[in-house]
């Protein structure tokens, strides 16, 4: 475009032409100027884009009347065929699923646990014992009356 220098003596070119008092006037007109051609420029550029989504919107159309007619056309097809509807029953007249061949079954994956829980914290007579409601009430009656503190083992871990 133009350099500095360029623009300077451009400027001055003007001045020396119309003055300093017709500058201002020519300043203005000349950002009307700029200030049409842009909403011009827009309003092309929107008119544009809407005839284009138009055009997608009925080639979309196109399609989906086209894809209708294969479905009907199949849907026809298959209610022409013989069916010996006295010997089927439900599960043989409903189409079976087929999978592509590329989709193998999901198995899942087993992993060892890191952290384990001991026996120890828990022996078998505790945990196979059947538990009565008599030892349901001792229970509740030896629980800590603090929310959130373990109850305190007074019990000795077998060894």
């Amino acid at each position: 475009m133009f350099s500095v220098p360029h623009i300077v003596i451009l400027f001055v070119v003007v001045l020396v032409l119309f003055g300093p008092h017709k500058l201002p006037e020519l300043a203005r007109g000349l950002g009307k100027l700029m200030a049409e051609f842009r909403k011009a420029s827009t309003d092309f550029k929107m008119a544009f884009e809407e005839e284009m989504r138009n055009v997608e919107r009925q080639a979309r159309e196109l399609e989906w009347k086209k894809s209708q007619e294969a479905a009907t056309a199949a849907a026809a097809a298959i209610a022409s065929e013989p069916q010996s509807a006295t010997t089927s029953t439900t599960a043989e007249s409903e189409t079976p699923r087929i999978l592509p061949e590329s989709v193998e079954p999901i198995e899942p994956i087993v992993s060892p646990v890191s952290e384990s829980v001991s026996r120890e914290s828990h022996p078998e007579s505790e945990v196979s014992a059947p538990v009565s409601n008599e030892s349901v009430a001792a229970t509740e009656e030896s629980s800590s009356p603090e929310i959130g503190k373990p109850p305190a083992h007074d019990q000795q871990q077998p060894a």
